[in-house]
C-alpha cells in the first residue's frame, strides 16, 4: 500500500474513533446502509487524498438509521440501499428537511447458500415459500433431506425492505428465521452453516458462499444494469436538498470516473 493510502486509512479510523483534533478543518458525516458502507469508506479515503483539509466520517447502522439521522440533522449524507419511504418523507417535510436522492451505484441482492449445497438455481416463488415457511426442507427443491436454515437481515436494513417488496410481496418472514444486522454477518453465517440460505449485496460475495441463479439468471454487472436480474436495486446517498459546498464536491467525486471505478472495485455496478 502506498504511504498516502496508509496515511488516509489511519485518518479515516481516527475520524471513526472520534479524534476531532485531527488536522482537517472541514468535516462530512456519513451514516447508514451496511451495503453502501464499503463503497463510502473507500470513497472517503480517496477523497481525503485529494482534499486533505476535509475529513469524512463514515458509520454504518442500516439504511433506516441513516435516513433518520439525516432527518434529525445528525448526518450530512444518509447511505441507503432502498428508496426512502413515504412515511419518512412525511416526517422529513414536517421537520423542514428536503430529502434529495443521489443514486451512486446499482446492486443485485444475491441469494447465497453454503458451497456444499447442490442446488444451483431457485425461482422467486420458491424463495418466497422458503422465507415464509411453506417450504422447510431442501428435498422439496431437489436437494438433500435437510431442514433449511433461513437467514435474513434485520428490520432496520434497507436490504430487508427491498427483499420484502421484491420477494415476500406481502408475506411474513417465518418466526424462527435468524435475523442478522449486516451483510457480512449473513455471509459468514451461511459460509459456516451447511443447510443455510441468506441474501447479501453483490459486494459481499466471496468464494465462501455459493450464489444461486434466480429464475435462471445469475446476478452480475450486465444483468443488474439491464434489469434482467429481478432482485436489482439502486444504492443512494441522500442529502438535505441538492448537494452544495463540500458535500457537493464529495458527491461529484463519487460520481466521477475515479469514484465509479471504486464502486466497481467494491463489487457493485457503476451508474456512469
Amino acid at each position: 500500500m502506498k504511504k498516502s493510502g496508509i496515511f488516509n486509512l489511519v485518518k479515516v479510523w481516527m475520524v471513526l474513533l472520534g479524534f476531532s483534533g485531527f488536522a482537517a478543518s472541514k468535516r462530512i458525516n456519513i451514516t447508514g446502509s451496511t451495503t453502501v458502507l464499503p463503497i463510502a469508506q473507500r470513497e472517503a479515503e480517496a477523497f481525503m487524498d485529494l482534499y486533505p483539509d476535509i475529513s469524512v466520517s463514515v458509520r454504518g447502522g442500516g439504511s433506516g438509521v441513516g435516513i433518520t439521522a439525516l432527518i434529525d440533522g445528525r448526518t450530512d449524507i444518509a447511505n441507503s440501499s432502498r428508496a426512502i419511504q413515504t412515511k419518512e418523507l412525511k416526517i422529513a417535510r414536517e421537520k423542514g428537511v428536503n430529502v434529495y436522492a443521489n443514486v451512486i451505484a446499482r446492486d443485485g441482492i444475491a441469494i447465497v447458500v453454503n458451497p456444499k449445497n447442490p442446488i444451483d438455481s431457485i425461482t422467486l416463488e420458491d424463495l418466497k415459500k422458503i422465507y415464509t415457511g411453506e417450504i422447510s426442507n431442501w428435498e422439496a427443491l431437489g436437494g438433500p433431506s435437510k431442514p433449511i436454515v433461513v437467514i435474513s437481515r434485520d428490520f432496520s436494513s434497507g436490504t430487508f425492505e427491498v427483499f420484502k417488496d421484491l420477494v415476500l410481496k406481502g408475506g411474513k418472514v417465518k418466526d424462527d428465521a435468524l435475523m442478522l444486522a449486516s451483510n457480512k454477518a449473513v455471509a459468514t453465517t451461511v459460509a459456516e452453516t451447511p443447510d443455510a440460505i441468506g441474501y447479501i449485496g453483490l459486494g459481499y460475495i466471496s468464494e465462501e458462499v455459493k450464489v444461486l441463479k434466480i429464475d435462471g439468471v445469475f446476478p452480475n454487472k450486465e444483468t443488474v444494469q439491464s434489469g434482467k436480474y429481478k432482485l436489482s436495486r439502486a444504492l443512494f446517498m441522500y442529502t438535505n436538498g441538492e448537494p452544495k459546498g463540500i458535500i457537493k464536491t464529495f458527491i461529484n467525486f463519487v460520481l466521477s470516473r475515479e469514484g465509479q471505478r471504486i464502486v466497481e472495485e467494491e463489487g457493485f455496478v457503476p451508474v456512469k
